[in-house]
């Protein structure tokens, strides 16, 4: 990754990530692909299968040029039923060092919580409709490249809304539970705070009251942030 500048009417600074797009519809992964060169992104490969995304990783490997980030349908060709979140499960185990964005036409709590399990660096779950708002998929995008998260809303809703994960977050206030879904989606606590209409202030102590309440304790680092959404997932 490389910092650019891009100008657009005004200037902007943007982290230049190495992209590979899974996707079998033709329009949509041009469309994608569209939308990252658009804006400074260098899209190294675009493949319409599974099988395809495993072996192109595998050969930019072996050129030690593996990309910053995958983009990925969840159902691909042949059966359309999971090969993509398969594939993408198997990147992050293969590759660790690759951040997996994998989008869904809708929210599939068993393949979120498969690719969410393990690791907390380096993924995202976007519903596909979240394309359109170009800036936070570029944004979501480049997050993951840099090993955070990018969660859609509707997935943080749907999994942290399931029966089975309520005794774990008991405890939290519904304000804490809503600063706990913004976090999932990736926000930082000034955005929170943004979208809170709330001080910066008012965030941190939110989020430290998650981070007690969830048994999140300092010495696991930056991780705590994805690790309290990852607690109702793993527990």
């Amino acid at each position: 990754m490389e910092s650019k500048q891009l100008l657009g009417g005004y200037t902007v600074v943007e982290d230049r990530v190495r992209v590979v797009i899974a996707e079998d519809s033709v329009l949509l992964r041009e469309g994608l692909t569209r939308l990252l060169t658009d804006r400074g992104h260098n899209v190294v490969a675009g493949v319409g299968d599974a099988e395809a995304l495993i072996k192109t990783i595998a050969d930019l490997a072996a050129r030690d040029a593996v990309p910053d980030v995958v983009v990925a349908d969840v159902r691909m060709p042949p059966t359309h039923t999971d090969e993509g979140v398969r594939a993408a499960v198997r990147l992050r185990r293969d590759y660790p060092g690759i951040g997996v964005l994998v989008l869904s036409q809708y929210v599939e709590e068993q393949y979120a919580t498969e690719l969410l399990a393990g690791s907390s660096r380096g993924v995202g779950y976007l519903l596909k409709d979240r394309v359109a708002e170009v800036r936070e998929f570029v944004d979501a995008v480049v997050r993951v490249a840099q090993g955070g998260t990018a969660l859609d809303p509707e997935v943080v809703a749907q999994l942290l809304g399931r029966s089975r994960k309520q005794d774990v977050l008991a405890g939290l206030t519904p304000r804490e539970r809503e600063v706990l879904g913004l976090m999932a989606e990736g926000r930082t606590n000034s955005a929170v705070a943004k979208q809170l209409v709330v001080s910066d202030g008012a965030v941190e102590k939110h989020v430290s009251n998650i981070f007690l309440k969830l048994g999140l304790s300092p010495s696991v680092g930056d991780h705590r942030r994805v690790l309290a959404v990852l607690t109702y997932l793993n527990s």
